[in-house]
């Protein structure tokens, strides 16, 4: 059987409602059906999760909500209404709506999360309802009668592995299961959601616990692709790729999806086909665990991500001092940050975080705290740093890669600042200014797609 997941412009309106309804009739395999909650309809839209976003933070200021409520409720309403839902069925929906603020949280947020999460849970009821005035065998499961349970985070939940036992208890369901994606229950009963990517998360999750033959991400795109096209017009479609290859490039920015959402499917060993809703006929890009090798195409893809930042630290015979890491990691755990590389030299040492979880203050402390606990010959943080990631599969034992990659660089008077390979035998990642990452990727991609 297959998990197949739609995101937020695939259930935008009742118009694209449609085509899911023809995808999941399309195929009598489908059977577990994960859904976001309604994205953008056109350029300048808003999403219902930034509205309920919206909601929350005008619940916690307690300030006026009913414009907000009837925005959210109306996009619910377009929906139903495209498909003569009856209104028995669309009015608990706005009800539940209007009384989120009503509800008893143990802070703002678990509010926040909760407000945030009703965008699946109610989308996916209402797109259940929608199925069952079509005349599909189909139901709403709520994550917490799937048995799926999560640690304690309110924004940035994990599963707990015993929910995989709770699911594969629905594994033989003759019916059709909508499941809201992105949010489940902790053990004290309280919505907490997942980190980026949720509902992908939780189509990763169905699938594993339900064992899957195939797990179909739908988004609007026809396949996964080498290089951005944003950057690149008509850039190369990806076929297949491995799971190695999607978490490497995820990680350095690849949006399709988040690089923690496939880990489900990778440890239940299940194919990921990501395809389009608006051509769902087009094979999209399959990612699994192995793959065939074509020697032509030595690179699988290539991304850049800016949202990183580096602390610099120089000393001389650092690499003589026993116990120096451990007195900077043991600063950096104190303060709860996570470091992504640590490159080094005999007499240097660079620390790449994501800049994300530093702030000015927490930059000066550490600062501070290193100097102290190491008395580094010089010490900084510099913000103007990008990553690129140059990935593929059949980059293992290949002669001339870095070379190529370095010399397409040159050519274009980009900088390198950090170069790193050796942790993965399928990748290479270079550093480079804010300013050069876009001009980067498109060196490479030219060199390597277009050469």
């Amino acid at each position: 059987m297959k998990v197949i997941k739609f995101g937020g412009s695939s259930l935008a309106n009742s118009t694209q409602l449609k085509k899911v309804l023809s995808i999941v009739k399309a195929d009598d395999q489908r059977r577990y059906v994960i859904v976001s909650a309604p994205g953008k309809r056109f350029d300048g839209d808003t999403k219902v999760t930034d509205l309920l976003i919206q909601y929350a933070r005008l619940t916690i200021h307690h300030q006026a909500t009913a414009a907000i409520v009837q925005t959210i409720i109306d996009r619910y309403a377009e929906i139903g209404h495209g498909f003569n839902v009856p209104e028995a069925q669309l009015t608990p929906i706005f009800t539940t709506i209007k009384n989120l603020p009503n509800q008893t949280y143990a802070d703002n947020t678990y509010l926040m999360a909760a407000f945030k999460a009703h965008g699946e849970r109610l989308n996916a009821q209402l797109v259940a309802a929608v199925f069952q005035q079509m005349g599909l065998n189909a139901r709403y499961l709520d994550p917490k009668d799937a048995g799926m349970v999560v640690t304690d985070v309110p924004d940035d939940a994990q599963l707990i592995a015993s929910s995989y036992a709770n699911l594969a208890k629905w594994a033989a369901s003759e019916q059709i299961l909508v499941i809201p994606g992105f949010f489940a229950y902790n053990r004290n009963g309280q919505i907490c959601t997942f980190s980026r990517g949720g509902s992908d998360i939780t189509g990763a999750i169905v699938a594993r616990g339900v064992q899957a033959d195939r797990y179909e991400n739908f988004t609007d795109v026809d396949a996964i692709y080498a290089v951005n096209p944003k950057l690149v017009h008509q850039p190369a479609a990806i076929s297949e790729m491995t799971f190695r290859e999607m978490r490497e490039l995820s990680y350095a920015g690849f949006s399709v999806f988040h690089d923690e959402a496939l880990i489900p499917a990778i440890e239940g060993n299940i194919t990921v086909n990501v395809k389009n809703t608006n051509h769902p006929e087009a094979p999209g890009t399959l990612i699994k665990s192995t793959r065939a090798c074509n020697t032509a195409y030595p690179v699988t893809g290539i991304a850049s991500s800016s949202s990183f930042c580096s602390l610099y630290l120089r000393k001389y015979l650092l690499n003589k001092e026993v116990g120096f890491g451990r007195k900077i990691l043991t600063i950096l755990e104190d303060h709860h940050v996570s470091y992504e590389h640590m490159p080094s030299g005999i007499d240097d040492l660079t620390i790449i975080f994501d800049e994300h979880q530093l702030t000015t203050a927490l930059e000066t402390e550490l600062t501070a705290e290193i100097a102290a606990a190491v008395q580094p010959d010089e010490l900084y943080f510099t913000h103007d740093y990008s990553i690129l990631m140059l990935v593929g599969e059949n980059m293992r034992n290949r002669v001339g890669i870095m070379s190529r990659a370095a010399t397409a660089l040159a050519q274009h008077g980009i900088k390198l600042i950090m170069v790193n390979q050796g942790a993965s035998e399928i990748s290479i990642m270079f550093g480079v200014h804010d300013r050069d990452a876009d001009q980067a990727v498109i060196a490479l991609y030219h060199e390597f797609f277009k050469a």
